[in-house]
């Protein structure tokens, strides 16, 4: 009789590189809701407020994305269930229907940011109205996520290519603009320039850290390549470790070179708290071929992240409720107060900078079930936390949800 050949062998079979691209994929995803919309909206006014002041909080956010989304896709690996899941398994009813109920706030508040970055970007690049522009960034997420019926492995190669474009787009700007190497190395220092900085350096981690694919990011692994044994789950976790530290290093560069563009350009211009207003600037400073590339590289973001909110709040749902509901309604429901802002011609640049402030909010609701969790033996397997491990997740949660709570705070007083 013939031995049986596991998944992971059958990948192997495909060739030393196209077997290991094969691996790579779900922290490609994970990483487009850090280059969502909302990021540009704070780190451009990070860098023309402050400069390269704030260069550190991005550096010391996507550090801290990378340990969040190891651990979140090694949950999948380990248990073949998502985290939301995993929940509803293990912690009380109370408990359980309270974090539903955050996620599905902190879904709108995603919706929110992508559809409008969307519609601002179809505005800018061919005029589109901005309600217009909201639908079309909602279909066009509807029609991404069809791909999921031919296989995960379409779904990741055009979030993938989504994700491709931002990058180069802002590689370009980035050349350029130019970059101050002396303000670069001293942004790297951490410090603050008062309330101001502090408040927008939290929004930065609001908008890089980000509850949503924390859930999404355990779904993406749970059933994606089964290991055999222990062996072939250790290989598979240190897979998903390179994954996630490519991924979220190309994330990180993006929202550096977000920073440092307005840094270097857009330093105390009038009028660039805006998406508009920043790309008319950078139309007048840089010329047309900058501006462009950032209304390209909005309007892929906008997209890909839209598709993956969506589908992040198909995972919260089905993993806390065991409920499924149509993916049109599902829509419906998570964009309603996106085109709602747009149809009342509310300040959208305004409306994205608070959805960070929710997203922010609701990242500990999310980061403590996983740090809870993946330190449980019962739960893991051999893919346990490390005793380190799990101390280092503690302090990036305390350090959080401190942050929150100032965050909170400053926009009450």
């Amino acid at each position: 009789m013939a031995p049986v050949t596991t998944a992971l062998q059958q990948v192997r079979e495909r060739g030393p590189v196209r077997g290991r691209l094969l691996l790579l994929g779900p922290a490609f995803v994970a990483a487009i809701a850090y280059v969502d919309p909302g990021n540009f909206a704070t780190n451009f006014s990070a860098g023309a407020e402050f400069g390269y002041l704030l260069v550190w909080v991005i550096v010391a956010a996507n550090l801290m994305a990378m340990l969040i989304q190891s651990l979140s896709g090694k949950v999948g690996l380990a248990t073949g269930s998502n985290l939301a899941e995993l929940c509803r398994e293990h912690f009380p009813r109370a408990v359980v229907r309270g974090l539903w109920v955050q996620a599905e706030l902190v879904a709108m508040a995603t919706d929110l940011a992508e559809i409008i970055g969307g519609a601002i970007a179809l505005n800018l690049l061919f005029g589109v109205p901005l309600l217009t522009g909201g639908v079309i960034t909602a279909v066009v997420a509807f029609l991404l996520l069809g791909l999921q019926g031919r296989g995960y492995r379409p779904f990741e190669l055009a979030i993938g290519g989504l994700l491709a474009v931002i990058a180069l787009g802002f590689v370009y700007s980035a050349g350029a603009s130019g970059i101050d190497g002396s303000e670069l190395a001293g942004g790297l220092v951490p410090r603050f320039d008062g309330t101001d900085s502090v408040l927008l350096a939290t929004g930065i981690l609001g908008a890089t850290v980000m509850p949503h694919v924390i859930y999404l990011h355990s779904a993406l692994t749970q059933a994606r390549i089964a290991p055999d044994d222990a062996a072939e789950a250790q290989s598979l976790l240190r897979h998903q470790r390179l994954d996630v530290v490519l991924a979220m290093g190309i994330a990180g560069l993006v929202n550096a070179a977000m920073l440092v563009i307005a840094a270097q350009l857009l330093r105390d211009e009038p009028g660039v708290d805006s998406l508009e207003g920043a790309h008319s600037a950078l139309d007048r400073i840089a010329g047309a071929p900058v501006a462009f590339a950032f209304a390209i590289a909005l309007l892929a973001s906008g997209f890909a992240s839209s598709g993956v909110g969506t589908y992040a709040g198909q995972v919260v749902m089905q993993g806390f409720l065991r409920r499924r509901i149509p993916l049109l309604l599902r829509r419906a429901i998570t964009m309603a107060p996106a085109l709602l802002v747009l149809a009342l011609g509310l300040d959208p640049t305004r409306a994205l900078v608070l959805s960070q402030v929710v997203l922010s909010f609701g990242i500990p609701f999310a980061l403590v079930p996983l740090v809870l969790l993946t330190r449980r033996t019962d739960v893991m397997g051999p893919l346990v936390n490390r005793p380190l491990t799990t101390a280092v997740a503690w302090l990036v949660a305390g350090i959080v949800i401190a942050l929150n709570a100032f965050l909170l705070l400053g926009t009450v007083l």
